[in-house]
């Protein structure tokens, strides 16, 4: 059903502006609903884009000259990628900026802890997928495959979207045979739906599993945190371009996008080859965390009001849910199949598990330094939105924001792996 007929107009974008604000309200309100002391929070948000999506919207397509050729765009996709990668950039840039204060210190800590971590949990993801390559050539691709590359790509899809990793689905794609990148697309639109709200669902079932004690478990984040920040005094006033900080967080967005379009070759044709970069999100994570960490440059102020951090953090989060729900609910539809989102399941819960019990047994983390670790490690922005919310302390952040670079940078290198390991 296409509910703008085709055309792009004033009232169609107002149109698709009055639809988010609704998701956003019954969003809220399903994930107000608590079974069990269980709820879905922020990411009932996604779910109401994930059924607004399959159920009611349509593609919003014209012909439109480009470079003087015509080609068909599609309008709607077009606008919710920019609600999701604004909504990105406003949440990773807040957690940058909320995580930065404590950051380096407790990065320097914990450093050797983080790096395995995130490279145990990526590996464990890359070791699931190897399984299900395996489990398929015993019992057949599926329907719709016939060859041995047709499914690795597959699999790698689905991978990237267990770990909810638009880098790592974007080096996949550019990797494969290009005749298979549309099954790369499909894998990542089929588990990418359990890869956000299983992860939200383990971290706030985990505390109730273990009946830990919260008010215990803050109290040991903070005091490792607070000695890590020790030595930090500033003297004097500030200069501030605005009351609230929004002239150094857009400094530090406009930042983090240069940052993340650098690109490091992977491959031997250089940059005409595969290459890796921060993308926007690890870029404008990554200038946050340094502007956070140093707050001043000379007189002027680079730390925004933290009113606004958590307002941005929030509205940043619940917009990327809408931006990437819609579609998502679109291709899951129309690319279901039982078996692939069996093995997306499998995919998201081995690789947390594995991870969990690695930091909890070998690292000895704290709980919520552990489910914090977690989050970054399954590159997973809307559930570290949802421990903040359980743990009601924002310094997980900070070791959140330490693995997902880690992280990020394996799950890349995994998925190209998989592709030239199992052609």
């Amino acid at each position: 059903m296409n509910l703008f007929g085709g055309f792009i107009s004033v009232t169609g974008i107002s149109f698709l502006m009055f639809c988010i604000f609704g998701i956003l309200f019954a969003g809220y309100a399903l994930g107000r609903i608590t079974i069990k002391g269980v709820s879905l929070g922020d990411a009932g948000v996604f779910v109401v884009a994930l059924l607004f999506g399959a159920l009611l919207i349509g593609p919003l397509e014209a012909q439109m000259v480009i470079k003087g050729e015509t080609e068909t765009v599609n309008f709607l996709e077009k606008a919710l990628e920019v609600v999701e990668q604004l909504g990105l950039i406003l949440f990773v840039t807040s957690v940058g900026f909320i995580a930065g204060p404590k950051f380096f210190g407790n990065m320097k800590k914990n450093f050797k802890s983080y790096v395995l971590l995130g490279l145990v949990i990526i590996l464990a993801g890359g070791i699931s997928a190897v399984i299900c390559i395996c489990m398929g050539k015993v019992i057949g691709y599926g329907s719709t495959i016939e060859t041995s590359a047709g499914f690795t790509a597959m699999i790698v899809g689905l991978l990237s979207g267990s770990l909810t990793s638009t880098p790592a689905f974007s080096a996949a794609k550019a990797t494969v045979d290009p005749s298979l990148t549309s099954l790369v697309s499909v894998g990542h639109g089929i588990a990418y739906i359990f890869g956000v709200i299983g992860v939200v669902l383990f971290v706030q079932l985990v505390p109730k599993v273990m009946k830990a004690d919260m008010d215990l478990e803050r109290a040991k984040l903070v005091i490792k945190e607070e000695k890590a920040e020790g030595k930090k005094s500033f003297t004097g006033t500030l200069l501030k371009l605005d009351p609230h900080g929004f002239g150094v967080f857009a400094l530090a967005a406009v930042l983090g996008n240069f940052v993340g379009k650098i690109k490091i070759p992977l491959s031997a044709d250089g940059l005409s080859g595969t290459c890796f970069s921060l993308t926007t999100t690890g870029g404008c994570l990554l200038v946050a965390l340094v502007l956070g960490h140093f707050r001043r440059i000379g007189k002027l102020d680079m730390m925004p009001d933290q009113h606004t951090l958590k307002l941005f953090r929030e509205l940043g989060l619940v917009l990327f849910l809408v931006g990437a729900g819609i579609p998502g609910g679109a291709d899951f539809v129309a690319n279901f199949d039982i078996m692939y989102f069996v093995y997306g399941v499998f995919m998201t819960i081995f690789p947390m598990f594995i991870g969990f019990f690695f930091a909890k047994y070998v690292l000895k983390l704290s709980l919520l330094n552990n489910l914090g670790s977690i989050t970054g490690g399954m590159t997973s922005t809307p559930a570290l939105g949802t421990l903040i919310g359980v743990s009601k302390t924002e310094d997980v952040a900070a070791a959140y924001a330490a693995t997902y670079p880690i992280a990020l940078i394996a799950v890349v290198l995994v998925s190209q792996f998989l592709i030239i390991l199992f052609p």
